[in-house]
Parts: structure tokens; sequence; C-alpha cells
């Protein structure tokens, strides 16, 4: 299989984009380290699972991604009890939806904690590793908010947009180490990230739930559809192919034409 003998790291692994990609990447053979929260009893049947796919081994790390002691412990147990990781998977993230005005200092911390701070502080503890074999690749999940903004999202967009800028400052960094360097900048997905903020953006905009999805999700996305999660996960597998080899510090979008205007 394509990634026999590869680890990979996904983070925000148990449940949507990420679930899909630890998935398709188990599924080409690859050791996982699955990572986030949820009930213990269904976490412990997703790596099962994963494992099973695989036919290798997965393993499961709770490590809360805004502590970066938490974060160097979970990378160091990936060294040491399936090596690696090979592949890094930086999916993460956290949303809240507020007018800047009122958007609590807190909120702005975390989301800018999970969703961009995370992403360095992994980084810099794979890349050693992936560097002394000559080989790597880190996927970070952005998103078209890496590109273009919406409003009452500042941390969010704040967020995004720099995680696709340290995506291509790594991979010049990298670009002679065998390592590629990539964000994938998805338009909306149907995962509980978009789900769970429907009830703030009715609040905020007064709206119904069907234009929330109708009239500000979609609207953005010609194709009139959410992209699914395994389409982005399908994404991030050929990123790992060795096809691929010549890919990197792109923020590659699959947005059904959101930015294409």
């Amino acid at each position: 299989m394509l990634l026999s003998g590869k680890t990979a790291l996904v983070t925000g692994s148990t449940s949507g984009i990420g679930l899909a990609i630890a998935r398709a990447l188990a599924a080409e053979g690859a050791s996982v380290m699955i990572n986030g929260f949820g009930d213990a009893g269904t976490i412990e049947a997703i790596r099962a699972e994963v494992e099973q796919r695989s036919g290798a081994k997965a393993l499961y790390d709770g490590a809360d991604l805004g502590d970066a002691t938490a974060i160097e412990t979970m990378i160091a147990r990936c060294g040491s009890e399936l090596g690696g990781p090979d592949i890094l998977v930086n999916n993460a993230g956290i949303q809240f939806v507020s007018p800047v005005a009122d958007f609590p200092p807190e909120k702005w911390d975390a989301i800018l904690a999970i969703n961009l701070t995370a992403v360095f502080h992994t980084t810099r503890l794979a890349l050693p590793g992936m560097r002394a074999k000559g080989w790597g690749r880190i996927v970070n999940t952005a998103s078209a908010h890496s590109l273009v903004a919406s409003p009452n999202k500042s941390a969010y967009v704040a967020a995004k947009h720099g995680v696709a800028g340290f995506t291509k400052s790594v991979a010049l960094e990298t670009a002679r180490d065998g390592v590629t360097v990539n964000c994938i900048s998805p338009g909306y997905v149907w995962t509980s990230l978009v789900e769970n903020q429907i009830p703030d953006t009715m609040k905020a905009r007064g709206l119904t739930r069907d234009q929330v999805i109708n009239d500000v999700l979609l609207a953005a996305q010609p194709t009139k559809a959410f992209v699914t999660p395994e389409q982005v996960a399908a994404f991030a597998l050929f990123l790992c192919r060795e096809e691929a080899q010549s890919i990197t510090g792109a923020n590659l979008s699959m947005d059904g034409g959101w930015t294409a205007a």
C-alpha cells in the first residue's frame, strides 16, 4: 500500500474532516495517531476502526492543542510508540461568531491558540524527524477564509490567514529536505464545526436556520453544495503521494468556486 511503513498524526481527527483524513491515510497502510475530544467509548471505536483499516497500529492521544506542553508530549509519544510522524495533518479548529466589538477576548485567544499556534508547535516538533529521514508531508487545513473574509469571524479569518502564511514560510525552509508543506482551503464542509456555528449566525444576523444555510453559507459557493470531508481527505492523500513532491508552499482551494471571483 502507498503509505505502508509511514506514520501519520492527524489533529482534530475524532470527527469531521480530520476523521475522514485519518481513515484515508490508514486505508493506504499508514499507522495513525488520532487526536481530539469526544466520548471515550466513541473515540475507542474510531481508533479500532482506523487500526483495522490500516493493518498497522492506531493510537489516540487527547492532547489539548491549546497547551504547548501537551503537544510536546503527544509528538514524543507518537515518535516512541509509532515512529514519526512522517505525515503531519494540522486539522484541529474551533470557531466563534460575533461582531468584533463584542468578541470575547478569551474566545479570540482560544481560536488563535488552537487554529494557529498549535500548527506552529506541531510543525516545529515534527520537522527534525522528517528531515532526518529525508521525507515528510505536512498538510494544514486552512479555509477559504485564508483568502477572503466574512463578517463576525475576525479571529477565525485572522488565524486561517496566518496558517496560509506559515505554510508558505515553512515550505521555503524545507524545500531541499524532502519535506512538502501545503494547506488545503475548503469552502463550507458539512461538519459539526459548521453546523454548530449556525445558531450564532442566526442570532448575529437575525436569520432563520434555512436562511443561514442557503443565504450565508452556500451563498459564497457557486456550486451551491457543501464540500464533503471525503473530498478533502482524498486531496490530502494525494499530497502524500510521490507524484506530489513538487507541490509545496501551496494554498490549494477546494471551495466550489468561492474564491474564483
